[in-house]
């Protein structure tokens, strides 16, 4: 099992944070009597209507506004109708409403050292609408370090139905500051689907639904980070991608009778036989996800393991942890493979089983392993199918 973390090329995207959808329950109305309204004939006055009425943010005159400054909007009454921001030269900044209706995020981070005007207009049911202007100014372009982050997602690429959106930064979150990060990021799924994020560790949030994604799913994902603050840095890069979610996929290894069963749409496709870790180095038991396909790599671990490392050329090698657990082929381990475990902590299957495999799976699809010795490490890859949904969103 490699034990050195991959280099991956981050094509950073940008989550537009969605949380899930819901609705308010409202309370039934009282019955009515079949005789009539009231004992007395009378019927109850109808409720005065809620003045409208509309307030927004930053204040008039705000200056030293971070580029990720959004146009709050708090309305009694009624909802906003309309939102202009417009640059000091005139430019309209487009942008859209957060499906709360708290405020209004432009579509890419403000330029530095601008003034820019906000008009926003909030419309009553019977018509009446009322409009409120302010005017702020951002920021200078800051000096000191910029949080590097990236998005695990490419635009116009397929995925399969348990792909999260991961964004991993380079160095660590304050705990303080991860609120305001994860509001920057937003996720949009056609059809729309409940998820939200979870944190793992300092360094990863991932998003994910609450059921593997429907096939078919189109996602549209934007991490708003650039210029954020965070803590006394700045984040460093907006990032945006829209995606597809494939056919369902699933993979499923049971360590007790050493096989892997592959199911395409619910349906048992190929069961093959497969060596898991040795005692020694025990292959992890959890729900993972395929994080990155090669199909050709070599494994080295001389520089961590020393005498006891290997160097050699693995074929069609597919990623399910950062610490290295893969599945790949292992022609050398075709007569232990459903028999015993052998490996460094792969799942290893014969070279055709392999190639195969490799065909037909997608970056993005479930890997889910039992019986071993050892469960999988909350945040060694993307682990977020292994917490249950109410831990996730708690």
């Amino acid at each position: 099992m490699i034990r050195l973390r991959a280099v991956v090329a981050l094509a950073l995207a940008v989550p537009l944070l969605l949380e899930g959808c819901g609705g308010t329950h409202r309370k039934p109305p009282a019955a009515v009597p079949s005789g009539g309204p009231s004992a007395s004939g009378s019927a109850s006055p109808s409720p005065s209507p809620v003045p409208l009425s509309l307030a927004i943010a930053p204040g008039a005159g705000a200056t030293n506004q971070p580029v990720t400054t959004e146009v709050g909007t708090t309305v009694v009454g009624g909802k906003v109708t309309d939102v202009a921001l417009v640059d000091a030269a005139g430019k309209r900044v487009d942008g859209e409403l957060r499906p709360d209706g708290s405020s209004w995020v432009p579509a890419a981070p403000l330029a530095f050292s601008t003034t820019y005007t906000a008009t926003v207009t909030a419309t009553a049911g019977d018509g009446k609408a009322v409009s409120q202007t302010t005017k702020f100014t951002t920021m200078g372009r800051p000096g000191g370090s910029r949080v590097g982050s990236g998005l695990y997602m490419f635009n116009g690429q397929t995925y399969g139905v348990a792909m999260p959106v991961a964004v991993e930064f380079e160095s660590d979150i304050p705990v303080e500051a991860r609120a305001a990060v994860q509001r920057r990021l937003f996720v949009k799924s056609d059809p729309p689907q409940v998820g939200g994020w979870h944190w793992f560790g300092a360094r990863q949030v991932l998003y994910r639904p609450q059921v593997y994604w429907q096939p078919g799913t189109r996602l549209t994902v934007r991490s708003a980070l650039a210029g954020l603050p965070i803590g006394k840095r700045f984040g460093d890069t907006d990032r945006s991608a829209t995606v597809t979610i494939g056919r369902k996929l699933v993979i499923e290894v049971d360590n007790a009778a050493k096989q892997m069963n592959v199911y395409q749409d619910d349906a048992l496709v190929r069961t093959m036989p497969v060596s898991l870790g040795k005692p020694s180095t025990p292959s992890s038991s959890g729900t993972m996800v395929i994080m990155s396909k090669e199909e050709s790599t070599i494994f080295d671990t001389t520089a961590t393991d020393g005498p006891r490392g290997y160097r050699i050329t693995i074929a069609y090698a597919q990623r399910l942890t950062w610490k290295g657990q893969y599945i790949h082929a292992a022609p050398w381990s075709v007569k232990d493979q459903g028999v015993r475990n052998v490996s460094h902590g792969c799942v290893n299957v014969s070279s055709s089983n392999a190639e195969w495999l490799f065909g037909l799976t997608l970056v993005g699809d479930p890997v889910t392993v039992r019986g071993t010795e050892r469960g999988l490490d909350p945040g060694d890859g993307w682990t977020a199918w292994n917490v249950p949904w109410s831990e996730y969103v708690s």
